[in-house]
């Protein structure tokens, strides 16, 4: 297991000099840094929608829930068949906090925080197996000008 999750770091090793695109996202921190394909979700309907009825989402793929401001958010399981990880990130794409393992068709909440505008959604157990931690950084377009990581 080990070594599977240290190729998948070692192949994506050059994402901070890839450039930016709307269709995946990179994560770096004190830990290394990982690269997933995304669906964007940026609009009330999308959102609401999420990762909802799917049995299964590819390893190296996520869905990026996009918010027009800083927010407190909250989420939950209804209908979402496959558990996962939610990465919850603030105006600047740092991570606040992760909610590791949500458990399939659980309908109890889970708050991200206060001030969160993006969420990255992942196949659970994925950010711990990675090392993906509170601090790490997301970059994608969606960012703007305030990315701790920026994509230019």
């Amino acid at each position: 297991m080990i070594f599977k999750v240290l190729s998948i770091l070692v192949l994506m090793a050059g994402a901070a000099h890839a450039s930016c695109d709307a269709a995946r996202v990179d994560l770096r921190g004190d830990w290394g840094q990982a690269r997933f394909s995304v669906e964007v979700a940026d609009t009330p309907a999308s959102r609401s929608q999420g990762l909802m009825n799917r049995e299964t989402l590819p390893r190296s793929a996520g869905m990026l829930f996009v918010y027009e401001r800083p927010q407190p958010v909250s989420f939950w399981m209804r209908n979402t068949l496959i558990p996962l990880d939610m990465i919850f990130m603030d105006e600047t794409g740092t991570v606040q906090r992760i909610h590791e393992n949500a458990i399939p068709l659980d309908e109890t909440g889970i708050p991200g925080g206060e001030n969160i505008q993006f969420v990255l959604e992942i196949n659970g157990g994925l950010a711990g197996r990675l090392g993906i931690e509170e601090g790490s950084v997301l970059r994608h377009p969606a960012i703007g000008d305030n990315a701790a990581w920026s994509c230019q």
